[in-house]
């Protein structure tokens, strides 16, 4: 009894346990049901929403509207020269360009294009013939800087010119044209193999970069860094809206060395030359002018040069396109003849008071060496050796020396390698020895050729930049400097990015009273009474110098019914430099004009203006004289003595 009992209580319990769990169970079914229900409901409002009451909107982008980024171009920094004046600016260009997948068909509207631009249709389709690879939904350029006029005629027909984008871009300016065009440089658009170059990851096809000068060696500063902007546009490649924009940072400036006044200067008294002059700072080494002749306008490079025109500057015999400041080597001649005494004084193989007589040449085994004056010196000392510039003293101190003695203090005083300015494409020039003719000869040195290099000539060859290098040097105490053509870099806020500091090479190690007889030469070259410089004198102003005069080829004298060349090519090119203040020197200059004949009277004056223009700039021009000195005054060519017998 009492267990049936027990079992009619566990039904009951069992019973009730059951339906209190269908109960839980129904109710969560419903709270789910009811979750499902609501998220159907949000989701079916969001696409009513989106199809009905945005559908016309969406579908009106997805069928005729894209985003794209379009780039902003940085605007370039200004160059500037050491007195603030601007020497490049930027100005406003219309550029077009194509969206290749927008100009359909592409053909018609690249011949609309061409018509309203009046340029060849065929040019416009070289040009995305050349761009192979290049993104359909990303802009090529087409033609830059296409003026007001040409923009108008665009602009007002637009509508047959899908695809087709107008961007208004700064654009390089050299306002004064022709102006330090080697040293200041060009831009020009970048090439296939330099867009794979690491340095120009930043730029793309159709970029304008630097391609020479401070243009090119200055590019990480000058370029600035790209901007862009996030538009809509329509099926036609038409902006809608902007949507978003990141503005590009500008260039640094750059503040040169340049003195441009005094840049203006050199090339004016280099107009009718084909040469270079160069005046730098003794004290720091900055560059104060580097004028080459004849020059060209950079502006010409920005929007492309014709063949022609191409042709026309890189076939040209006087070479414009060349900085002969740093590209162009010429034997130093009688220049070199610094040299020559620095290291026969320092080695002792001659002191002060050492003599050689000059009797107009020198006999060396069985052949006579002619020195330029031929009446001849007669007895002379380094000091008067200098000032007369007397070649059979230098003959004999370099033979005492021998070539490769004075070989070493001419690269202590940075001849036969690189300057190091901020310049592409420097040329080293050379300074030879007996090992180098070994190398390159296979055959040994001679004492004849000792001869040669002791007066300038032979194998040497030097840049006017190394001469004005090395004419510091001896002006400044020893001290060889590295050229600098960078005064500062500003960032666009006026920020200083970059300063030039003075960097001293290396220092020649000469005794005191070795530089002092040296320096005592050089001042009578242009001071003393028998100087080949007298006539360059500056009224207030003393300062010291050598001429020189440069065989171009080995000539020999008129004579048994031979003349000598008077093709002007085949005439001897000019130097000079100098120093000035003769005391404390604060400049260095040198001057090479080619085929000048005589550095007295072309190279001199020349150099003599400009530092008279340094120093006394409010003094009037003068003009340069270009008569010849009397023959007992000049400093006339240094032939190949060697090849130059006498009776020959």
């Amino acid at each position: 009894m009492v267990c049936r009992q027990m079992n009619t209580a566990e039904k009951t319990l069992s019973s009730w346990i059951d339906g209190a769990d269908a109960e839980w169970y129904k109710s969560r079914l419903a709270r789910i049901g009811l979750l499902v229900v609501a998220a159907f409901l949000v989701l079916f409002f969001r696409l009513l929403y989106l199809q009905v009451i945005e559908g016309p909107e969406y579908h009106r982008l997805s069928e005729n509207n894209c985003i794209r980024l379009q780039p902003i171009v940085p605007s370039r920094g200004l160059i500037f020269d050491r007195n603030g004046e601007v020497l490049v600016d930027n100005r406003p260009s219309y550029d077009v360009s194509v969206v290749i997948r927008d100009a359909k068909p592409l053909d018609r509207t690249l011949d609309n294009l061409a018509y309203y631009l009046q340029v060849s249709a065929f040019e416009l389709k070289e040009k995305i013939d050349k761009a192979k690879g290049h993104p359909t939904y990303r802009p090529l350029p087409l033609k830059v800087d296409i003026g007001r006029d040409a923009l108008a005629m665009v602009e007002a027909h637009r509508y047959e010119l899908p695809g087709i984008q107008m961007d208004v871009k700064s654009r390089r300016e050299y306002l004064q044209k022709q102006s330090a065009a080697h040293l200041i440089g060009y831009l020009g658009e970048i090439s296939a193999e330099e867009l794979k170059c690491a340095e120009y990851a930043a730029c793309r096809q159709g970029d304008l970069i630097g391609k020479f000068g401070v243009e090119k060696s200055l590019e990480s500063y000058l370029q600035g860094r790209r901007g862009g902007r996030q538009v809509e546009v329509d099926a036609r490649g038409q902006v809608v809206r902007v949507l978003r924009t990141v503005d590009a940072e500008p260039g640094h400036n750059v503040y040169l060395s340049l003195d441009h006044r005094l840049q203006e200067r050199a090339e004016a008294l280099m107009a009718h030359m084909v040469g270079a002059a160069v005046v730098m700072d003794a004290v720091n080494g900055q560059v104060l002018a580097m004028a080459n002749s004849p020059s060209f306008d950079q502006n010409i490079f920005i929007t492309g040069l014709s063949r022609q025109q191409w042709q026309a500057l890189s076939n040209n015999p006087v070479r414009p396109l060349e900085n002969k400041a740093i590209q162009a080597e010429y034997p130093p001649a009688s220049t070199y003849k610094i040299i020559t005494a620095l290291a026969g004084l320092e080695e002792k193989v001659i002191d002060e008071n050492t003599t050689f007589f000059c009797p107009g040449g020198f006999q060396f085994g069985d052949r006579f060496y002619r020195c330029w004056k031929k009446g001849g010196h007669g007895t002379v000392n380094v000091v008067g050796a200098l000032e007369e510039s007397c070649d059979v003293f230098f003959y004999q101190t370099g033979l005492r020396l021998g070539v490769d003695r004075i070989a070493h203090y001419a690269k202590v005083l940075g001849l036969g390698t690189p300057t190091g300015i901020a310049l592409d494409h420097e040329a080293k020039g050379l300074i030879p020895t007996s090992d180098w003719k070994k190398r390159r000869f296979g055959s040994s040195w001679h004492k004849g050729e000792t001869l040669s290099i002791a007066i300038g000539q032979g194998y040497n060859l030097a840049t006017p930049l190394q001469m004005a290098v090395a004419t510091a040097a001896v002006g400044n105490g020893g001290r060889v400097l590295k050229p600098e053509l960078i005064q500062r870099i500003e960032s666009a806020g006026g920020r200083t990015v970059l300063e030039s500091q003075t960097v001293v090479r290396q220092q020649l190690q000469v005794r005191p009273e070795v530089l002092e007889a040296v320096r005592k030469g050089l001042w009578r070259v242009v001071n003393g009474s028998k100087g080949t410089a007298g006539r360059s004198r500056i009224e207030g102003l003393a300062y010291s110098g050598k001429t020189g005069t440069a065989q171009v080829f080995g000539r020999r004298p008129a004579g048994n019914g031979r003349k000598e060349s008077a093709v002007e090519e085949l005439k001897s090119h000019a130097w000079f430099v100098a120093y000035a203040p003769a005391e404390k020197p604060r400049i260095a200059v040198a001057v090479i004009v080619e085929h000048g004949e005589h550095g007295s009277t072309a190279a001199a004056p020349v150099a003599a203006e400009l530092i008279r223009a340094y120093f006394f700039p409010d003094r009037p021009a003068r003009e340069l004289f270009v008569e010849p000195l009397p023959e007992e005054q000049e400093d006339a060519p240094d032939v190949i003595r060697e090849q130059a017998v006498e009776g020959d």
